[in-house]
């Protein structure tokens, strides 16, 4: 029977790093089965979720805490069935604005306030096309519980929208494949 398996990883980047761990839980009898990696400022991190038969397990465990010796950091965790879940919706969020500190925290509260969960957050300083003044943007994927409707969300970003003057966009996720 197999058992789920996710664990983070940070370090220097380089290239081949996602062919290392891949090959690592491959040759261990794991099946990579989700993840999320991004190099920020010269670093490597990612997050992963694979399906490893529970024979396998420790084996698997032991080899990724291996790569320690490549200048990796890791937290394994095993992962339990998942739990009965309250009924979700989605909605993608889009905000640009003038960087500012706080504008994580303030977006974060509201939607803690309603019961929002955060699918997916992207988030990114640009210089600005005319001004050359630093913009803020983030994008997120939302899991809004059914009771919470898209209009009162809407309203609930916008009022912060205005305080923090940034633009806000709610819309229904894009349905084509990955």
């Amino acid at each position: 029977m197999a058992t789920s398996l996710a664990f983070t990883v940070i370090g220097p980047d380089r290239p081949g790093l996602v062919e290392l761990l891949s090959r690592t839980v491959t040759e261990h009898g794991g099946n990579w089965l989700d993840s999320r990696m991004s190099v920020l400022s010269g670093h490597f991190a990612g997050i992963v979720l694979v399906s490893v038969p529970e024979a396998k397990m420790a084996a698997v465990k032991r080899a990724l805490l291996d790569l320690q010796g490549e200048g990796l950091r890791l937290i394994i965790e095993s992962t339990p069935g998942a739990a009965p879940r309250q009924t979700f919706y989605g909605v993608n969020l889009a905000l640009v604005g003038q960087d500012h500190p706080g504008i994580v925290r303030d977006v974060s509260h509201v939607l803690h306030e309603r019961g929002v969960n955060i699918g997916d957050l992207v988030t990114e300083s640009v210089s600005g096309p005319l001004s050359g003044e630093t913009l803020f943007k983030l994008v997120a994927e939302l899991e809004v519980p059914e009771a919470v409707t898209t209009e009162t969300l809407r309203q609930d970003l916008e009022a912060l929208a205005n305080d923090i003057m940034v633009d806000i966009e709610l819309k229904a996720p894009d349905k084509s494949p990955p």
